[in-house]
């Protein structure tokens, strides 16, 4: 499992004594940046939630779920998927009108085989899971309880989860070791959306962990990366709507664990495996990203007053609005395509089809786009390695580099 260990355990992740730094200058200590990042005055901040009204329309506001939410963090330089996001705006539904449906959604099978696999895990007042936790956190024996918040009812889940996971921060003593079906909330852009992670769990070390339980499969002690990956971002969500919970209590947010604890099946069977996964770098993108839509002002300030994204839905609830005027609609904000989109934004083939049209170097990946630096398009990029466009102010370097690249490749080929 060492390889999952490896997922968020890289160079330059902030390191705790960091992060418990940086939360302190978002606190008292960085009332002043963080103000110079806000509307400058209340009216300011309706007037922007009246703009993110009118992108949306007509349809009420979208709950964002802890994958959404997630996805946010897979691309934060997307300005488009920030406004709609920001604005509640039915991307799936957005995309189906333009008709650019994405493909999303678990098969039948993958669906019942991971319900499977999470009943296995839970079985027995989760008796599977504390023998991995045991083994994994050193959690002991004699200190082990369990609560399955889901038998209050819906309607007082949130309230009973504070309840308990107050408690436990405040009992130096047994508080409960495993909260299962618990109901977090974080606030998006004015929204608030209600989270529920697979399990809490809490261990006597004064630390709390979230335990995220995935149906793909670790072979030889490796998963697929962009699994692993997806799973990190859900999981530093709800780390961080813990950490929220918990700081909203009077605690400190940073007793929750930026170490989640990944269950997944071994090597094909129902056998689960658990191995910690270091979600540092992923809190981090997912807070600058939300606060980000926290502060859509400035991008709102660059549209047009009329701009909107309503799907004018008629009697019947189906979009009525023209597909040309939406699309242009859309084109007047600017996308940062990447071929990952393909597996977490709804809009990902309107988007990818744009990059087509305008022959953006965006296609090529991100990695390829950043290496370009300010050469937006294929065709731009061509024309440099080749000497039949003059490099613009600032792409001295890359235009160089690319008809090194260029002469190497012919002398490869000759």
């Amino acid at each position: 499992m060492s390889g999952l260990k490896r997922e968020g355990d890289r160079e330059g992740v902030p390191s705790l004594e960091e992060e418990r730094r940086e939360r302190s200058d978002q606190s008292d200590g960085g009332k002043r940046r963080h103000v110079a990042t806000e509307p400058a005055s209340r009216s300011e901040a309706m007037n922007a939630q009246h703009r993110l009204d009118a992108l949306r329309g007509t349809t009420p506001p979208r709950p964002h779920d802890a994958r959404a939410i997630a996805a946010l963090a897979a691309n934060p330089g997307c300005s488009r998927r920030a406004l709609m996001d920001g604005a509640g705006v039915d991307k799936d539904a957005t995309a189906r009108h333009l008709g650019f449906p994405a493909p999303f959604g678990q098969s039948p099978f993958a669906i019942t085989r991971g319900n499977v696999f999470e009943s296995l895990v839970k079985a027995d007042g989760c008796a599977e899971l504390l023998r991995m936790l045991r083994e994994l956190l050193g959690l002991p024996i004699s200190e082990v309880a369990y609560h399955d918040v889901e038998n209050v009812g819906a309607h007082l889940r949130h309230a009973h989860t504070r309840a308990l996971i107050d408690r436990a921060a405040r009992d130096e003593q047994d508080a409960g070791t495993l909260y299962d079906h618990p109901l977090l909330t974080l606030q998006i852009a004015g929204h608030t959306a209600y989270l529920e992670p697979d399990v809490v769990a809490f261990q006597l070390g004064g630390r709390f962990h979230i335990v995220e339980i995935k149906s793909f499969a670790v072979v030889d002690g490796q998963a697929d990366p962009s699994a692993v990956a997806a799973a990190a971002r859900q999981a530093a969500v709800y780390v961080l709507a813990l950490r929220t919970l918990l700081e909203d209590l009077g605690h400190d947010p940073l007793k929750v664990s930026h170490d989640v604890v990944l269950i997944c099946p071994e090597n094909f069977a129902n056998r689960p495996v658990a191995t910690l996964v270091d979600v540092r770098r992923q809190l981090a993108v997912l807070r600058r990203q939300l606060t980000r839509m926290t502060t859509l002002d400035r991008l709102l300030a660059g549209l047009p007053d009329d701009l909107t994204f309503d799907l004018r839905p008629d009697e019947d609830g189906r979009p009525a609005r023209p597909v040309a005027e939406l699309a242009d609609a859309l084109r007047r904000t600017t996308a940062r395509y990447a071929p990952d989109c393909l597996s977490t934004c709804d809009l990902c083939f309107f988007c990818r089809d744009e990059a087509r049209q305008e022959g953006a170097s965006d296609l090529l990946g991100r990695q390829v786009r950043d290496e370009l630096g300010g050469v937006a398009s294929v065709a731009e990029a061509l024309g440099l390695a080749d000497g039949v466009r003059d490099p613009a102010e600032g792409q001295e370097e890359i235009a160089r580099l690319l008809r090194n690249a260029e002469r190497l490749r012919r002398e490869c080929l000759t």
